[in-house]
């Protein structure tokens, strides 16, 4: 693996507000992949009553960066530069899972998949996003 950042925020030295204050946690993350779950609510609605599309696409956006932080070598970091998603039916209350794997890791960029199902296998959302690797002076900080 490599990459003491995903060993840090595994271990909880490092720990994202955002998933905190969402609701989501990492079940599991390993050579380009991660898992994550999430109790999904009224909480989370938009004013339509279904659970805002913002929320699914932070839930997959941190999935999609564990399993890349997972191909991190010494020295490395990374920023996404692109997420798309595609919202494929509404949730109301549910347990979400997402589930990311890379597809493509080159030396500067690389590329990774998430599916957002429900408990009983359902596709809710799909998504893909790009990520920079950073080193350097550009890791620094990060």
């Amino acid at each position: 693996m490599g990459s003491s950042f995903a060993e840090k925020l595994k271990s909880g030295d490092i720990h994202p507000p955002a998933a905190e204050m969402i609701g989501f946690r990492m079940l599991s993350f390993a050579d380009g992949e991660s898992r994550f779950e999430m109790d999904a609510g009224p909480r989370h609605h938009n004013p339509m009553g279904t659970v805002h599309g913002g929320i699914l696409c932070t839930l997959a956006d941190s999935a999609m960066g564990m399993a890349f932080a997972t191909t991190l070598g010494e020295g490395e970091t990374f920023t996404t530069l692109e997420v798309k998603i595609n919202f494929l039916r509404p949730v109301f209350e549910a347990k979400l899972f997402a589930s990311a794997k890379v597809v493509h890791r080159g030396r500067t960029m690389g590329l990774v998949e998430c599916d957002i199902t429900m408990e009983d296998g359902k596709l809710v959302a799909r998504a893909v996003s790009t990520c920079s690797v950073l080193r350097g002076e550009k890791a620094e900080g990060r």
